[in-house]
């Protein structure tokens, strides 16, 4: 089965996934198999060197669909924790694919995963592990 964001009035000036945001990265997210999907281009906007992708945009790439997995179960939660492991290198306007899966929840916690890999080739462009406070 397969669920897709539709957009919440208190998440639609989000930079990451906000149907609102003039400036946001317009991302849209979807649950299939208990992952959230989701895919993303960086443009030549996004750089941080002249060609590759700014480091914390990738960064917020890989936070929003771990939170989108929470989002689009009706759940609210907040970024706790968040580790990044960058792997390689990613170029403005190469294409990635984004993963978010639940690892574990204990009480208020719920420990997440991500993955950004590039759509190319597979390879896999940074890993993050994260912790989200729910109400």
């Amino acid at each position: 089965p397969m669920t897709e964001s539709r957009g919440r009035l208190d998440a639609s000036s989000c930079f990451v996934c906000g149907p609102t945001n003039p400036i946001g990265l317009n991302l849209k997210f979807r649950l299939q198999d208990d992952i959230c999907l989701s895919e993303f281009t960086p443009d030549p906007n996004h750089c941080g060197y002249d060609g590759i992708t700014h480091g914390g945009i990738i960064f917020c790439v890989l936070d929003d669909v771990m939170a989108n997995w929470l989002f689009l179960k009706g759940i609210r939660g907040y970024t706790a924790k968040c580790d990044v492991r960058f792997k390689h290198p990613l170029p403005t306007e190469c294409r990635i694919l984004l993963e978010g899966r639940c690892v574990k929840v204990r009480s208020k916690l719920v420990l997440m995963e991500g993955k950004a890999a590039r759509a190319d080739n597979g390879l896999v462009v940074a890993e993050s592990n994260a912790s989200f406070m729910i109400e």
